[in-house]
């Protein structure tokens, strides 16, 4: 069952990224000669007027086949190929994709905004929430939390030491009460880990642990205060645009970190996931509901945007780059070369595709 889940996901995403280059090359005068669901070997197809529509056996992936995008020559001889039209219509074309993700993703943010997800809070929503609880985004290295056992995506149900406790999602509180507790004495945290078990750890707190704050009794740890508050559908929208530019932004800096660790062959394979992975991610959400498969499914978009925006051969950032280049030389990078650059830019992708899967399938038997 997650195994279909993930597949109708990522076959939604895929529909989505390539209706983007469809529907702006077919405005962009093009003349588009297949969009295809998947890889071949081809499974069904029919032609609609100038298109041909297929359903391929390999679900990984998807295209559209726009007449001349390769430099190639054919018999259409009305101006309608990918080439003759003028750079900054080849561009949107290959930034359309990437738009329509985001656009979705903001569309699935702001429906689950409305039916009520885990989400941050801010202090005057915190009464509203239920389930609001002290989630933990990072643990430092080495830190008495991590000490502990603590792990990024605990959330901390309560505090208590020899002079009082905590039980409020109140972040600014929590810190506060771990910077008072005595030096040298021990905090029990009462946690729910993520797979839904509750476990109660001793942790001590420790000076110079905060950069920000070396003069503070601390933990270790980042933490905001989560729970699930419907939001108006007329205020869903612009929150749903801050969160999707905020994802935006974390995800294309997380990757850009990512890409350099692997040109500098440092990459931490661990810290990302595969196909094997993000259908593990799918499964885990379907089983919270609905709303939170939505919510996955829009990082998935982000992620899907923002990687194939990247400046890599085979990709639509790549294709941009050739896109400017031939604008600013005002010469044609021939064929031969461009599918030469591809061809290697997909084997890269390829590698590191294997290599994730690789790390995927390492993570699920150590678990």
């Amino acid at each position: 069952m997650t195994v279909f889940i993930f597949l109708i996901v990522l076959v939604a995403l895929i529909l989505v990224h390539e209706a983007g280059h469809f529907v702006a090359a077919k405005w962009s005068g093009m003349r588009v000669d297949e969009f295809g669901i998947g890889f071949p070997p081809r499974l069904y197809a029919k032609k609609l007027r100038e298109t041909e529509y297929s359903i391929n056996l390999v679900p990984f992936g998807g295209f559209v086949r726009i007449y001349g995008e390769n430099g190639g020559t054919g018999t259409d001889t009305e101006g309608r190929a990918f080439t003759d039209k003028s750079k900054w219509k080849q561009a949107l074309v290959l930034v359309a994709g990437v738009v329509m993700n985001v656009i979705f993703a903001w569309v699935l943010l702001s429906a689950s905004l409305v039916a009520g997800v885990p989400r941050g809070l801010s202090a005057d929503e915190l009464a509203q929430a239920p389930d609001a609880a002290l989630a933990i985004s990072t643990v430092l290295a080495g830190s008495p939390a991590e000490k502990a056992g603590v792990v990024a995506g605990d959330r901390i149900l309560s505090a208590a030491t020899d002079a009082g406790s905590f039980s409020t999602a109140d972040a600014e509180g929590f810190t506060t009460f771990i910077a008072d507790t005595i030096p040298g004495n021990a905090v029990a945290l009462t946690v729910r880990h993520s797979d839904g078990t509750k476990e109660t750890v001793f942790a001590t707190p420790e000076l110079h642990v905060a950069p920000s704050h070396p003069e503070r009794l601390a933990l270790g740890v980042s933490i905001s205060a989560v729970g699930t508050v419907p939001v108006a559908w007329y205020a869903a929208p612009l929150i749903g645009a801050e969160a999707t530019w905020h994802l935006t932004k974390d995800t294309t800096l997380g990757l850009l970190a990512f890409f350099g660790s692997v040109i500098t062959f440092s990459a931490d394979f661990s810290a990302v996931a595969g196909p094997i992975g993000i259908a593990g991610a799918v499964g885990d959400a379907s089983a919270q509901g609905f709303f939170a498969l939505l919510t996955l499914a829009a990082v998935i978009s982000i992620n899907l945007a923002v990687i194939n925006l990247l400046p890599l051969p085979a990709l639509d950032g790549g294709r941009l780059v050739f896109v400017a280049i031939e604008g600013i030389f005002r010469r044609t990078v021939r064929p031969v070369v461009m599918q030469g650059i591809n061809l290697a830019g997909f084997a890269f992708l390829i590698l590191l595709m294997v290599a994730v899967t690789f790390s995927d399938i390492v993570k699920l038997f150590a678990a």
